[in-house]
């Protein structure tokens, strides 16, 4: 196993490589096991606090440039053949940690702010099988987050989710399934709470004016539209069954009533 504790261009025996043309002073720690892993930072870079782990072969992580938001502090796990993605401009509160395994990919896009005690997780570490089939019961499966999305505090993106660009995660919410843009998504799991929602990065109390109470009082972005989540919609069949365990809850109900009376 090759360190690596400065970022700055890097190569060894095994084809591991780093592709940056800067050099970034601050805690840094890459961890090259396998062989043919490049990690792909475009300059300028704002990074705090940075730990990589390639622990198989061909795996791939490209950082972004940022300037003016606070600096990216990450740790992250690249599995088999694995991608992670971090687009331009994305800040963080405290280290998140990124886990991808088994050929899966994380995508993050621009301007995402990420709170404190962030997970974003492809894999589940272990794997659980079927005991009657044998087979895998779950398999790692990619995530992609769009642009502008405020990852907040505590919260945790699941393998498989997909969130649109302008989306809010509440507190602790678990995203497991995919979220349309502009909304305020809260829960475990998570769902949509509000719709057609805009956020913007200036702090309540450390960017004038210190009261906001319309978008007057800000800079909007570009990601200022309506929600459109016909594709997050469920289909006609699960729009059924949904109704029909409805109706049965509803009948069981007045079931009980009757019997108590």
């Amino acid at each position: 196993m090759n360190r690596v504790t400065t970022l700055e261009a890097y190569q060894d025996d095994r084809g591991n490589r780093i592709e940056f043309d800067g050099h970034v002073d601050k805690p840094v720690r890459i961890k090259f096991r396998g062989s043919r892993n490049v990690l792909r930072v475009t300059g300028p870079v704002n990074i705090a606090d940075l730990g990589i782990d390639f622990d198989c072969d061909d795996g791939l992580v490209e950082i972004g440039p940022s300037r003016g938001v606070p600096a990216l502090r990450a740790a992250i796990r690249v599995g088999d053949g694995c991608v992670v993605r971090i687009g331009r401009n994305v800040s963080m509160t405290t280290t998140a940690a990124m886990s991808t395994a088994e050929g899966s990919s994380i995508t993050i896009g621009d301007d995402v702010m990420i709170a404190s005690d962030i997970q974003i997780r492809a894999d589940d570490g272990h794997p659980i099988f079927d005991v009657r089939t044998g087979r895998r019961a779950n398999p790692a499966r990619s995530i992609v987050i769009g642009n502008h999305v405020w990852l907040g505090l505590g919260s945790c993106v699941l393998g498989g989710a997909t969130i649109g660009d302008g989306t809010v995660v509440g507190m602790r919410a678990i995203v497991t399934r995919s979220l349309p843009n502009n909304v305020i998504a809260a829960g475990a799991p998570a769902k949509v709470v509000k719709r057609d929602v805009a956020w913007e990065r200036p702090h309540l109390t450390l960017d004038p004016p210190f009261r906001k109470p319309t978008a007057a009082s800000v800079r909007k972005s570009e990601y200022w539209a309506l929600t459109d989540d016909e594709q997050s919609r469920p289909s006609r069949g699960r729009q059924l069954y949904a109704g029909a365990r409805r109706r049965v809850r509803r009948g069981l109900k007045r079931v009980r009533r009757r019997l108590r009376t």
